[in-house]
């Protein structure tokens, strides 16, 4: 079994427009813009990354905006929902804020003994604040959103499958415990994490498969501390017979891909180096920063890409 992994490192998904995106994640949830860079595979496309103060890992939410993007379509074979950790009591200030806001999908609801308020980002993004007493992770604090109220980060997220007998055992090598089951959900705890620690599994053999598009999640990427307990990761999988890239340089982190049995896409990424090896941490994302072999272009690239404020 793998002990290396520590929870969730951060959640990818794909929106429709990136000003949109940025006002959403920033002004209406109070995350902080920790970097705004680059698609590394196709740089006329932004990669905004939202979390702490420091984007820890387990905070951070990331986004590919693809201007114009056609929505996704829900279904199995994806991360179904996004959950985020607030403080206990906290739904009753998310619930007026978003009213106020006009956010779509608002449903209370409780999950394995916590309350949670769901709601859906500007592409339908199927999303979820959970109440916790225990998460003492310091929140960013943004304008008009108080302590005791503010996001810690990620509580954990829920996969929507056909079959769900494999991925559960791969939880399990990943060192996840099965903690409970209510209804169609499977929950998987990490013990010892970061506080992104829970996995919930729902079985739905009857849904029809997802379509990605904007408001779908790319990946997801669990935490590891460097890249020596990455690679021990990667070994791990390999011979367990997963079939695992190499280790890929993402500037913040170091990254390891690979197809789960239910088709959704994990990464393991490395907590080193950090959102600050480019940019002093008071003043992250605030400019964009490009990988070393697209800053020749930065010119040509800047004026491609939407400014994030009107």
């Amino acid at each position: 079994m793998i002990t290396e992994i520590k929870g969730l490192h951060h959640v990818t998904s794909m929106a429709s427009d990136a000003r949109q995106n940025n006002r959403f994640f920033s002004d209406t949830l109070g995350l902080r813009r920790v970097k705004q860079t680059v698609n590394f595979d196709d740089p006329s496309i932004y990669h905004l990354y939202y979390g702490d103060e420091n984007g820890s890992a387990g905070t951070v939410m990331t986004y590919f905006p693809f201007k114009n993007m056609m929505l996704g379509r829900p279904g199995v074979g994806e991360v179904g929902e996004t959950q985020f950790s607030v403080p206990k009591g906290a739904l009753t200030f998310w619930q007026d804020r978003f009213t106020a806001e006009g956010i779509g999908g608002l449903e209370s609801d409780t999950s394995f003994g916590a309350s949670r308020l769901r709601f859906t980002g500007p592409d339908g993004d199927s999303l979820a604040l959970v109440e916790s007493a225990e998460d003492a992770r310091a929140p960013w604090l943004a304008d008009g959103i108080p302590s005791d109220a503010a996001i810690r980060g990620f509580a954990g997220a829920r996969f929507n499958l056909h079959d769900t007998a494999a991925t559960e055992e791969l939880l399990g090598f990943m060192g996840y415990q099965r903690a409970g089951k209510e209804g169609e959900v499977t929950r998987f705890i990490m013990p010892d994490g970061n506080g992104a620690d829970t996995i919930d599994v729902a079985s739905l053999p009857t849904t029809p498969f997802a379509r990605q598009g904007a408001g779908s999640v790319h990946h997801i990427a669990f935490a590891v501390e460097n890249r020596e307990k990455q690679l021990d990761v990667r070994k791990a999988l390999m011979d367990t017979g997963y079939q695992v890239t190499p280790v890929i340089d993402r500037d913040y982190f170091w990254a390891i891909y690979f197809r789960t049995p239910g088709g959704i896409l994990f990464e393991i990424a490395t907590n080193e180096p950090g959102f600050n090896r480019d940019e002093d941490t008071a003043h992250l994302g605030e400019v964009l920063k490009l990988p070393s072999r697209y800053e020749e272009f930065r010119d040509q690239i800047q004026a491609n890409l939407e400014p994030l404020a009107a």
